[in-house]
C-alpha cells in the first residue's frame, strides 16, 4: 500500500463567517475561514453568543510570545453558546436543537494520569485549546468563537442546563469554571471566612460562587465605586485597599484567597491575611512575577498556589449548579462590529463585568467577510 494510500481521508469542509484579527497591530475585521463537517463523535453548532475574555486581547496582540505564540489570522473566543445544528453518527448526548457550549479546549490525550482524573486542563501530553492551536483535523491552527458556527468533539462539549439565559452563560466557560474551581478545590463551605481581590470578570463571579456556596465573603478592591456592586454580588463586607490601615485588621483572619488581579500588586499584604496553614490561589496573569518574601510563606505555613480553569466533568457540574443557584455572569451584549472598543474599554476595566457578542450581528454586517 502506497504512503499516499495509508493516509486518513482530508475531512470534508464548509466555509464560515467570522472575525479575526490579521497581525499583533491589526483591527478586528471580517474573515471566511474552513469548517471540517462533523465527524462521527462530532458536534455541529450555530453559535449564538460569544464572551469576550481578557485573553482574547493577549492572544490577538501576541503578548504571551513565548508560552502561547499567536499564528494570524487569528479567530478568538472560548466562551461559546449555541444551537446543536448536527451531530455525527456516534455522537449519543446531543440531538439538533439542543442548546450546547465550547469552552477554552477542545481535546486532550485522554489518556495520561490528568486526563484519566477528569483534570483535561493540566493534560500532560498536551490539549488542545479552543483557538490558536494546532488543528489536528485540518492542518493550521484552531479557530474559535467570533464565528457563526464550531464543530467539536462531543466530549468536549457542554450541556447547558435549562433555566440558564444563553447570552449571560458563555463567560461561564471561562471566567465561570476559573473561578468556581478553586473554591470547590479547596473545600470552600459554611462556616468559612473567604477573601475575594479584585472585582471584574472573574472576582464578580468568585464573589457569587463564594457566597453560594455558605462562606462569609469579604471583597478586596481598589475602588470604591465598586463597594456596592461588591455586596450585590455578594460580598458581606468589601474593603477599599487603598485606605491607610484598611488590611490590618483582617490579619490572620481568612480560610481562603483567590486573587483574580491581572495587575501588579502586593502579594505579601495579603498572604498576612490567611490564617495558619491555609491558601492563596492565582487565577489572575499579572505581567511580572511576583516578589514574593519568604517570611511571607513561613510565618504561618501558608501555601500560595494557581488553578487554572476546570476539566471537563467539573465545568458540567459548575453549569448545573448555577442553574441550581439561579447564577450567571453580568453582561453587556455587543454587535461583533464593536469588538475593537470592547477590547479598549475592558483594559480601561469599563464594564460590568463581561462583553458578550450577539453573533447575529455577524449575519447581519453590513461589510463582505474577506476570503482566507
Amino acid at each position: 500500500m502506497s504512503e499516499a494510500a495509508k493516509q486518513p481521508p482530508t475531512p470534508q469542509t464548509y466555509a464560515a463567517k467570522a472575525y479575526a484579527a490579521t497581525s499583533p497591530t491589526s483591527a478586528m475585521g471580517p474573515l471566511t475561514i474552513r469548517r471540517r463537517e462533523p465527524e462521527p463523535s462530532d458536534v455541529q453548532i450555530e453559535i449564538l453568543y460569544c464572551g469576550v475574555c481578557h485573553s482574547d486581547f493577549h492572544q490577538i496582540r501576541n503578548e504571551w510570545p513565548k508560552d502561547l505564540p499567536t499564528t494570524y489570522p487569528c479567530v478568538p473566543g472560548h466562551e461559546i453558546v449555541g444551537r446543536v445544528t448536527k451531530v455525527g453518527s456516534a455522537v449519543t448526548r446531543f440531538r439538533p436543537g439542543d442548546l450546547a457550549g465550547v469552552g477554552v479546549l477542545v481535546d486532550s490525550c485522554r489518556t495520561c494520569a490528568s486526563c484519566r482524573d477528569g483534570l483535561e486542563q493540566y493534560c500532560e501530553v498536551g490539549n488542545t485549546l479552543t483557538y490558536n492551536a494546532e488543528d489536528k483535523h485540518l492542518g493550521g491552527v484552531t479557530y474559535g468563537g467570533y464565528s457563526e458556527s464550531i464543530v467539536a468533539d462531543e466530549a468536549f462539549v457542554f450541556r447547558i442546563p435549562p433555566g440558564l439565559d444563553p447570552s449571560a452563560t458563555g463567560p461561564l466557560l471561562c471566567a465561570g469554571i476559573t473561578t468556581y474551581s478553586p473554591l470547590r478545590h479547596w473545600g470552600v463551605e459554611k462556616g468559612q471566612r473567604v477573601g475575594v481581590i479584585g472585582l471584574g470578570g472573574l472576582g464578580h463571579m468568585g464573589l457569587k460562587f463564594a457566597h453560594a456556596l455558605g462562606a462569609e465573603v469579604v471583597l478586596f478592591t481598589t475602588s470604591r465605586g465598586k463597594v456596592a456592586d461588591g455586596r450585590r454580588l455578594g460580598a458581606d463586607e468589601v474593603v477599599v485597599t487603598r485606605d491607610a490601615g484598611a488590611l490590618d485588621k483582617h490579619k490572620a483572619s481568612l480560610d481562603f484567597l483567590l486573587d483574580t488581579v491581572s495587575a501588579d500588586h502586593d502579594i505579601n499584604s495579603y498572604l498576612a491575611l490567611l490564617k495558619r496553614d491555609k491558601t492563596l490561589a492565582l487565577v489572575g496573569l499579572p505581567p511580572q512575577p511576583f516578589a514574593v518574601a519568604s517570611f511571607s510563606l513561613l510565618a504561618g505555613r501558608h501555601r500560595l498556589a494557581g488553578s487554572g480553569i476546570g476539566g471537563v466533568r467539573e465545568t458540567q457540574e459548575m453549569l448545573d449548579f448555577c442553574a441550581a443557584h439561579g447564577i450567571a455572569c453580568d453582561v453587556e451584549v455587543i454587535g461583533i462590529e464593536k469588538i475593537d472598543l470592547a477590547f479598549e474599554r475592558m483594559l480601561e476595566g469599563d464594564v460590568k463585568y463581561r462583553f458578550v457578542i450577539d453573533m447575529a450581528s455577524l449575519k447581519e454586517g453590513g461589510r463582505e467577510a474577506g476570503k482566507r
